[in-house]
């Protein structure tokens, strides 16, 4: 990662996202507190240095479809509760819109159209055949019991059953929403659709389902392949790093394992629960058995474990050569920015910072590799899923780490290549990956009729 250009100096694209002229002609308001328009911003920013058509970045700017619906659902009191749930489809020029479902309180439409965004940048950053696509209902999967959760996945299947398919539109899990969703939402449109192919339909399956090896782990294994190929531009090695994960669910207790695995100390480790602090090391097998059986690690410091509790603060201020924030969008404001004591922020996440944050981060010269290159392991499994469905065979193990292995360091390379070759911070850089990708399949493929 090392350039010759200053991190300080780096104009963040937070700070000139709303320059853009689309923004006037789309109508659309100049917030950069938004996360959808901080997104698009960010991507349109990219879009300029690259020189990408005015006509492409209109239609980046805005997704093809926006999809609500509303539907009830039988609870087990015998009432009925009415759920909203959306599926929003960015763009498909590359393929098929790919996306996960989020099942969560906080699920709105701006957060969904942004990750829609994400996901149609972050599949042409790793060059699969995919557009972007993302969904989500409004509601808490730990309030409800697994029968309720079960209804709900299948009435939302049946709302947006049209709009979706294997040719079309497949989603897969997301925050809140697991394997065994998976499996009841293809079940659910095996028995309402005609498709041959219909398991299809969503990734993340259960392996015994269709699903694929590897894909539990992907989006975490994708991170640590990404730092794999970053660390030595910093000097660093896993053996010689420490590392403080934020969330602690499957993204986050992946990546905390594998870098633990690589010879690296995960020193701490805070989720919706608490945080935990090891200055030599957690033991992260360990800690990953406790938060299955306890539903969080709050409590971990009173195993035989020689971890200790601290405070949130406590948390964010840990010196670490990395910091993976694997938790949900905008929880690293300025205030927590100004905490953080780190080299290299590695985002597991989606959107994990605010624009004041962001930039914070990279006026003191921390390096951030951006969730659109971090985080792209797990559709890229994703993908790999979909082709042996669609091929009705399987794939080992090895055959899936060694190709998501590849897909990651070629994209991390990408990125590389246009930071120095427009010296520009990451998150920059790997927008231009991305579009480079899409304006080249738009200049093929013309605009019909």
């Amino acid at each position: 990662m090392s350039t010759s250009t200053d991190n300080a100096s780096i104009v963040s694209p937070t700070t000139e996202i709303m320059t853009s002229t689309v923004f006037d002609e789309l109508g659309l308001e100049r917030d950069s507190d938004n996360i959808y328009l901080q997104i698009i911003g960010a991507m349109l920013h990219a879009a300029e240095i690259l020189e990408v058509p005015h006509h492409i970045q209109l239609i980046l700017a805005q997704p093809k479809n926006e999809i609500m619906v509303h539907f009830p659902v039988l609870m087990d009191n015998g009432n009925y509760a009415l759920f909203k749930g959306y599926r929003v489809q960015h763009n498909n020029a590359l393929g098929p819109y790919k996306g996960g479902i989020r099942f969560h309180p906080h699920v709105g439409l701006d957060d969904v159209k942004a990750l829609s965004a994400l996901m149609t940048m972050k599949c042409s950053l790793v060059r699969i055949p995919f557009g972007g696509g993302k969904g989500g209902v409004k509601c808490d999967p730990r309030a409800l019991s697994e029968d309720e959760l079960m209804r709900v996945t299948r009435r939302f299947v049946c709302a947006i059953a049209p709009q979706i398919g294997p040719d079309d539109d497949i989603p897969a899990p997301d925050v809140g929403t697991t394997s065994q969703v998976m499996a009841w939402f293809a079940d659910t449109y095996m028995q309402i659709s005609e498709q041959t192919n219909a398991p299809a339909v969503v990734t993340g399956k259960p392996v015994e389902f269709g699903g694929s090896l590897g894909r539990d782990k992907a989006t975490g294994q994708g991170v640590i392949d990404v730092l794999a190929e970053m660390l030595p531009d910093i000097g660093l090695t896993f053996a010689s790093s420490t590392c403080s994960v934020l969330g602690f669910g499957n993204v986050g207790s992946w990546a905390a394992k594998l870098y633990s695995e690589r010879g690296g100390k995960v020193c701490a480790v805070m989720d919706h629960t608490g945080a935990v602090y090891h200055k030599d090391g957690l033991d992260i097998t360990a800690l990953d058995e406790y938060a299955r059986d306890h539903h969080g690690i709050a409590g971990f410091e009173k195993t035989p474990s020689g971890a200790e509790a601290i405070t949130e603060e406590q948390f964010y201020s840990v010196k670490v050569d990395v910091f993976i924030p694997a938790a949900l969008e905008q929880m690293i404001t300025k205030e927590k920015a100004d905490l953080l004591n780190c080299k290299l922020i590695a985002e597991a996440a989606n959107a994990p910072m605010t624009p004041r944050g962001e930039r914070a981060l990279i006026a003191r010269g921390i390096e951030i590799l951006p969730a659109i290159l971090c985080s792209a392991g797990g559709v890229t499994v994703s993908y790999f899923e979909w082709v042996q469905n669609r091929a009705n065979q399987y794939w080992d193990l090895e055959k899936v780490d060694d190709e998501l292995n590849r897909h990651m360091v070629l994209a991390a390379r990408r990125t590389q290549l246009a930071r120095h070759r427009f010296g520009v911070d990451m998150r920059t850089a790997a927008y231009i990956g991305a579009l480079e990708q899409i304006a080249q399949v738009y200049k093929v493929r013309g605009i019909f009729p």
